[in-house]
């Protein structure tokens, strides 16, 4: 009797310790139901504080909890180039998500992705590849895991099926901010290429990405977009037999007046200006 009292003793502090966990307002919703509201993600976190990522170092953050089930990755510099590897770790030599992420200017551009960490415990694992000259911020935060991951009201471009070795080009106007990509699959494995091009063969940004089961573990990044002639291109590394389902739409528009400012000014002479070599030689 004493040992049965023991035992239920310990169930109930283990009901209770996760109970807390999954009514914590900082990371899930009270009851942890499923329901249709997006996640929604910032490029910059509030809560969660920098730490610093010298060249040619690794940093971790372990996630022992099982309730712990969606985090968002967000890297950033003070306007240097940014190269990085970016690991889940699910056990030991088991690795089933892995990113290698190349932006050009880590201040305008700064990677915001999420990661699916079901069935913890778990790891996540930035490894700053750059030289000692380039280091990051790096800000790893649990989000909430109700509801999907993108506003797929906002997604125009998709679902679109990508064969294994194709490609997809999404093109946006200059008044869009920011881009949300969302990639999975029916369960098979994903490898794909994500660029940010602004200009011919211009890479803005590079994602390469991993992951072993493309429906458990699906990957939705926000990539910031800023300026005209913004071009999303996604690769279907994989063979024939992989395809993807990629959704490619706008997060997040500007205001009129930063739009206004992008246009060309002909000859140098605004509309309201009528007078001189412009107006003379028709050229307004």
């Amino acid at each position: 009797a004493y040992q049965n009292r023991i035992v239920i003793m310990k169930l109930l502090i283990t009901l209770s310790s996760l109970f807390a966990a999954f009514s914590s307002v900082d990371a899930f919703t009270p009851g942890y139901v499923k329901t249709s509201t997006p996640t929604k993600l910032s490029a910059v976190q509030a809560k969660s504080p920098d730490v610093t990522v010298q060249g040619g170092s690794l940093k971790t953050w372990a996630f022992s909890s099982p309730a712990v089930e969606r985090v968002q990755v967000v890297l950033k510099t003070d306007g240097r180039p940014l190269d990085a590897d970016v690991e889940l770790w699910a056990g030991p030599d088991n690795t089933p998500h892995k990113m290698r992420v190349y932006v050009e200017n880590g201040a305008t551009r700064p990677f915001s992705a999420v990661m699916e960490t079901p069935r913890g415990p778990n790891t996540i694992a930035v490894r700053n590849i750059g030289q000692l000259e380039f280091p990051m911020a790096a800000q790893i935060e649990a989000v909430s895991a109700a509801g999907p991951l993108g506003d797929m009201q906002k997604i125009e471009h998709g679902p679109m099926t990508i064969q294994g070795g194709a490609l997809r080009t999404y093109p946006f106007e200059p008044q869009v901010d920011s881009v949300q990509v969302l990639l999975k699959t029916d369960g098979r494995p994903l490898n794909a290429r994500i660029e940010l091009l602004q200009g011919p063969n211009n890479n803005k940004q590079v994602i390469e990405l991993y992951t072993e089961d493309g429906l458990d573990r699906p990957f939705y990044a926000i990539l910031e977009t800023p300026g005209s002639g913004n071009v999303i291109r996604i690769v279907n590394t994989a063979t024939v037999e992989f395809p993807l389902t990629c959704s490619c739409g706008a997060y997040k528009f500007g205001d009129k007046s930063s739009f206004e400012e992008m246009q060309p000014v002909i000859s140098g002479y605004s509309n309201d200006n009528r007078s001189g070599d412009a107006f003379k030689y028709g050229l307004n």
